[in-house]
């Protein structure tokens, strides 16, 4: 018979050896998450944040820059608008480094870019393409990247990966060096059998098909922890731009259904005019889905808002017409016309600066109040605005349309 202190110490002893390997193996929160969070770039467009904060949204993450040139033709619009509406705000580079020293001059990029800005979160690595580099010189850029931006900025830097890329990619050197914000599309909260250097994270991005009002459009949807606040969230030190100019890659982007050249020109801070002499399209109406455009990002989004009237000043673009900014922003043309007193629709000048106003848009207090004018005709003012008699009529009890008078206040939709 076995001696039953032996048993009972090996009973002991295989208890702790399962429940400790459990441990190694298991990835969990750093703490409670309890901080709702979005990250966005220019796939979103023109973002309502003042509804974005009425959601419950605490966090936005933005997209700043990408590889060696490329900056967010939104991003400043974003931190603007964000800061504005009192949402913690933190910022991301997309990396795309294939050697140490490329890794360096992003890490110089991104802290050009994120100069004089106070961000409330840890900045963030997104290195999730790799372009053929083997396991160890990825770690190294990552590395490189990771320990420039510390350098420059004086702030933390954490790391956003999927499962696969902390169990398989990255090492203990990495894990290191920059807390986990993790992407896990399933049931975060008690993973199992995890090999990885990381054993805890301090965010989850959890779905990519989120919805937010004020966002038109799916979302990044993330939680967060307490941890993913900076201790410092004062102004960043400056840090000169390596390149000298902003917004000069060249992509290759390839046409949805559904596309036009107007919107895909909104998307990445460029105009119609531009996309089309690129590509030598004769006819800017014209595209089909499949087909691969060149696209230079070299143009940034302006404008800010205020929190309670939702209006923001917008600096007229070369290239820019009344129907793109129209199409950006979610707002007619006419608005745009009668709230700037523009004479000449086709007639705008770079440098100059529109109001526009976003909240009313959708809402049945979106309209221009016109008065009637000696001559007029409900025709007449119908084709002005681009609307119809019936509609004027109907919406200001008119039951003779060609009873009006000079004096007469109408109102638009």
């Amino acid at each position: 018979m076995y001696d039953k202190k032996v048993v009972k110490t090996l009973g002991i002893f295989f208890v702790f050896t399962f429940t400790f390997l459990n441990s190694i193996y298991a990835l969990s929160p750093q703490s409670e998450l309890k901080y709702e969070g979005i990250d966005i770039s220019n796939w979103q467009g023109y973002i309502d944040y003042s509804q974005v904060k009425n959601s419950g949204i605490e966090i936005v993450y933005i997209k700043a820059s990408q590889g060696n040139t490329y900056r967010d033709p939104y991003f400043e619009i974003n931190y603007k608008n964000a800061k504005a509406n009192n949402l913690k705000v933190g910022f991301y580079h997309f990396l795309t480094a294939t050697n140490i020293q490329e890794a360096e001059q992003q890490a110089k990029f991104f802290a050009s870019v994120i100069s004089g800005k106070e961000p409330d979160c840890k900045l963030v690595i997104d290195y999730e393409q790799f372009y053929g580099v083997g396991k160890e010189q990825i770690n190294q850029i990552a590395l490189a990247f990771i320990q420039k931006v510390k350098e420059l900025t004086e702030r933390e830097v954490i790391v956003y990966s999927d499962l696969y890329n902390i169990e398989n990619t990255f090492n203990a050197d990495v894990a290191n060096s920059g807390e986990l914000w993790l992407a896990f599309y399933g049931d975060f909260r008690n993973l199992q059998n995890v090999s990885s250097s990381w054993s805890n994270f301090i965010g989850v991005q959890y779905t990519n098909k989120g919805r937010v009002p004020g966002i038109k459009g799916n979302v990044d949807r993330n939680l967060f922890t307490e941890e993913i606040f900076l201790d410092n969230s004062s102004q960043l030190p400056n840090t000169e731009n390596p390149n000298g100019n902003y917004n000069t890659e060249t992509i290759s982007y390839k046409v949805q259904k559904g596309d036009t050249l107007s919107k895909i020109a909104a998307k990445y801070g460029t105009t119609v005019q531009e996309i089309a002499q690129i590509n030598g399209i004769r006819n800017i109406n014209l595209i089909y889905p499949g087909q691969i455009l060149k696209i230079t990002t070299n143009s940034n989004i302006h404008g800010t808002e205020t929190n309670s009237t939702g209006k923001i000043y917008y600096t007229i673009k070369r290239g820019d017409t009344l129907y793109a900014i129209s199409k950006r922003y979610g707002i007619s043309v006419q608005n745009i016309v009668s709230w700037n007193n523009i004479r000449n629709p086709n007639l705008i000048y770079p440098g100059h600066t529109l109001i526009l106003y976003r909240n009313n848009t959708g809402s049945n207090n979106n309209y221009i109040q016109y008065t009637v004018q000696r001559g007029d005709s409900l025709y007449r003012i119908a084709r002005r605005y681009r609307t119809t008699v019936r509609a004027i009529a109907q919406d200001n009890g008119i039951r003779n349309i060609n009873l009006i008078y000079p004096g007469q206040i109408l109102k638009i939709y």
